[in-house]
């Protein structure tokens, strides 16, 4: 069964956020040993952490929360009321609309469907994913490119970035002569660079923190800086989107009239930098308050095709054992009558020929069993299947 603990920007503040953040590795591992998950993918965001997993049965949620808090240091308590917990076809339901930006502060934002996928890679390459969560997350990017193909919320300009720009085009009166500094080389300070391309931005710079900037600002024709406080004091406008604090007081120059907008998550700034004299500071949670209100109209749209898809997604997985059962009834006599053909003199050709045979007949019951599992007539299928083969998914043959 899918299992999924949500905390985002709906229900938790950004400081709870940032806790459940700081170690995602760490908290996957700890969920995986607390729960004995066939798997676990988390996907951390500037304004989500969630942990979807493939547990046994109704495996409660409590020792998962005490995991959450061991490594996030929040108490369980807190973790408690703060969490969502969504099962079994909810699941879908719930990571469909994620990814198609549809419980994004700004609703139809283009960033999270590469998220999706990227938390996805993230779990392939630590081992933890599994079969099961594969295929939820594989569905939910391609029900996000539906989404975004076939409905208003698809339009360009959807993003954090692009609504933090928003906000500053009130101090910035001319981005031709402005000085941006983007402190990051990650996907989100590219994102973040292609947004200020769009409004002519004349002189982006960019500081990595990590020192590994110089390809990053070749590669999109930028300025180099290897010292922060003198990029900062050159700047109009500086955007962070990296890992952990990285802009603090001492930073910037007294007096320096600065915007600052912060789209790290945990944060990049301290907010002590937005008390000093002449510099403000935009964070994820002035972003929230000024996020635009949904087009109600594409909204209802967008919601409708993810029911659909989540429906489908709960059919294929209701059906996926009995398509399983049938070819593999199917592949046992193939494999025999190949060796019997073999015995014979046959060759590869014959083989060919045979397991080609075998995969177009396999494809009309297969269709048809997806059909009458979605018209709600499953236990007629299974009955019927039951009744010409003898079979029932994942139970051996009666002879």
């Amino acid at each position: 069964m899918l299992l999924c603990l949500s905390a985002n920007h709906r229900n938790v503040s950004l400081e709870l956020l940032e806790r459940l953040s700081v170690d995602v590795p760490r908290s996957t591992r700890a969920l995986l040993k607390a729960s004995d998950a066939q798997g676990a993918v988390v996907l951390a965001t500037c304004n989500r952490f969630e942990a979807y997993l493939e547990v046994d049965g109704n495996a409660p949620a409590e020792p998962l929360v005490d995991a959450l808090s061991e490594v996030s240091g929040v108490a369980p308590v807190d973790l408690r009321a703060a969490l969502a917990v969504h099962r079994g076809d909810a699941v879908a339901v719930h990571l469909f609309a994620v990814s198609s930006g549809l419980e994004s502060v700004v609703v139809g934002e283009e960033e999270i469907a590469g998220q999706v996928g990227r938390a996805l890679e993230a779990a392939r390459e630590e081992g933890t994913t599994s079969g099961e969560l594969e295929q939820l997350f594989q569905r939910a990017v391609s029900t996000s490119r539906g989404v975004k193909n076939r409905t208003a919320l698809g339009g360009a300009g959807r993003s954090l970035v692009r609504l933090a720009l928003d906000l500053a085009a009130s101090r910035i009166l001319d981005w031709t002569r402005a000085t941006v500094l983007v402190v990051g080389t990650g996907r989100y300070a590219g994102t973040a660079v292609a947004a200020l391309r769009d409004r002519e931005v004349g002189d982006i710079r960019v500081f990595s923190p990590s020192g590994k900037g110089a390809e990053f600002a070749a590669k999109r024709g930028l300025t180099l800086e290897t010292d922060l406080p003198s990029a900062i004091a050159a700047a109009d406008l500086v955007v962070t989107a990296s890992t952990g604090t990285v802009l603090r007081s001492v930073d910037v120059t007294p007096g320096h009239r600065l915007l600052v907008v912060d789209l790290g998550m945990p944060r990049n700034v301290d907010p002590g930098v937005g008390r000093l004299e002449g510099v403000e500071l935009l964070d994820l949670d002035t972003l929230r308050v000024h996020a635009p209100l949904e087009h109600a109209e594409a909204h209802d749209e967008a919601r409708a095709l993810v029911g659909s898809a989540a429906a489908e997604f709960a059919v294929d997985a209701a059906v996926a054992p009995v398509i399983a059962t049938l070819r593999r009834l199917v592949s046992e006599t193939l494999d025999n009558e190949i060796a019997r053909a073999r015995s014979r003199g046959a060759g590869d050709e014959a083989e060919a020929a045979l397991r080609h045979f075998a995969g177009v007949l396999l494809h009309r019951p297969s269709v048809r069993i997806r059909e009458l599992a979605s018209a709600g007539r499953g236990e007629e299928m299974l009955a019927a299947l039951d009744l010409l083969h003898g079979i029932r998914p994942d139970e051996p043959r009666r002879d």
